[in-house]
């Protein structure tokens, strides 16, 4: 191949003319989605479809469903559904299950009680003592899977037994112990000290959505020179726009004082501004998808879980991996109970019982996580739990009386049956594709 000055270099006959990446239009990546859509990569579109269906019924149905008083409630309850949802997912991600992650964390809420109360320890030792203990039952629940081989199921299940009974017994007789420790309580609480400053939220929307941005167009630039097809900018910058408008939305409905339209609350109580919560999410939020999406460890969680021969062929310690899902599920199990802790300011001999689990891997599975494995990522834990609020706080003001809570997990139930369904379809025609 020769070029003469600035000319276009010139093929010689027999060679291939180089690949030469270029960027789709929107209407090719709306039709390569669509390709990848009946391929089986279905992802979290069926939670959003989902999602946006609820919330528009429940409006249609309720005139207070959107209130600023029921947004704060719906975000406060499902925090400690979306933490333990955010851990499972890294389990799910190996066709693993942790049975256990529920009684876990009321476990590990109950240590923190007892050291709060009991033995007038300091917040933070308390809450890096439950952490710990997170940890180390992660860590065994993983050796006993990787090293032992016995299917992750029944381990869970004797731990959540086993978990149920040490609770109990650390409670104690009372049935309960009450936590008046400012610093946690404050995390869920609704005192007027207990919001991030409204201005606060608004810098965090902004934080967010600029970090949003670069990332997003660092990401295309990379793909661009390494010769891989791009969605266009304009569908990147509409993105980009819709995170900026709802996150608006939500900013400006939290900084509305609740008071206003519930009078209920007594005239020296407030509620404007974000709950600090939140920005906890945001931070797990992150960190975790950076985790699994940007980082040779992440790589490694998807290889094992699409192939754990191949990847153990390819030099990956497959059971250091699976061991260290465990821990991260238990670990955030053990944030979601001390979270749970301070929406209850307190805890009781039942902590972390009942549907707790099941609205958590509900969460995760309705969100797009693989039952299977392989696929999902920690936003679909975000996206499933707001699903499962949603359905709670809808039916709950739908129907009253003593049925309601049973017409909640019902609807629950159903849904979760869909998106279960979604994944094997996709799954199915995958495979039929391959």
């Amino acid at each position: 191949m020769s070029t003469i000055g600035n000319e276009t270099p010139q093929l010689r006959q027999g060679e291939e003319q180089p690949f030469q990446p270029r960027e789709m239009n929107a209407v090719e990546y709306g039709r390569d989605y669509v390709q990848r859509l009946r391929g089986g990569e279905m992802g979290a579109v069926p939670g959003l479809i989902g999602l946006v269906v609820l919330v528009i019924l429940f409006a249609i149905l309720q005139s207070g469903f959107l209130s600023a008083y029921n947004v704060e409630n719906m975000v406060i309850d499902g925090a400690p559904t979306i933490i333990m949802a955010m851990g499972l997912v890294f389990v799910l991600l190996l066709g693993e299950i942790d049975l256990s992650a529920g009684t876990a964390s009321g476990l590990c809420a109950v240590l923190a009680a007892v050291l709060l109360v009991r033995h007038q320890v300091n917040w933070v030792v308390a809450v890096f003592a439950a952490g710990l203990l997170g940890v180390v039952i992660g860590a065994s629940i993983g050796w006993l899977r990787a090293k032992v081989g016995i299917p992750s199921f029944v381990i869970t299940l004797a731990a959540f037994l086993s978990f149920q009974g040490v609770t109990v017994i650390m409670v104690g007789g009372s049935g309960s112990i009450l936590v008046t420790d400012h610093t946690l309580v404050a995390l869920e609480s609704a005192s007027i000290s207990d919001y991030m400053p409204i201005w606060a939220g608004w810098l965090m929307l902004a934080i967010v959505v600029l970090g949003y941005a670069v990332v997003k167009f660092r990401t295309l630039s990379k793909r661009r020179a390494a010769g891989l097809s791009t969605e266009p900018n304009s569908i990147a910058l509409i993105k980009i726009a819709a995170l900026a408008a709802l996150g608006a939305v939500f900013i400006y409905y939290m900084g509305i004082n609740r008071i206003i339209t519930h009078t209920f609350l007594t005239s020296n109580q407030t509620s404007e501004g974000v709950p600090w919560i939140v920005p906890l999410m945001l931070i797990l939020l992150f960190a975790l998808t950076f985790l699994l999406g940007r980082t040779r460890y992440g790589r490694h969680v998807y290889a094992v879980g699409g192939n754990d021969e191949a990847a153990r062929r390819a030099g990956i310690r497959v059971d250091m991996v699976r061991i260290s899902v465990f821990v991260i599920c238990s670990f955030l199990a053990a944030l979601s109970g001390l979270v749970q802790l301070s929406s209850q300011a307190g805890v009781n001999s039942a902590q972390g019982g009942g549907n707790t689990l099941l609205l958590a891997v509900g969460a995760a599975v309705i969100g797009g996580t693989s039952l299977f494995g392989g696929r999902g990522r920690v936003i679909d834990a975000v996206i499933g739990g707001v699903v499962v609020e949603v359905i709670s706080y809808g039916m709950s003001d739908l129907i009253s009386g003593s049925n309601g809570p049973g017409w909640q997990q019902i609807i629950t139930g159903i849904v979760l049956l869909v998106a279960a369904g979604f994944d094997a379809v996709s799954r199915r025609a995958g495979l039929s594709r391959q």
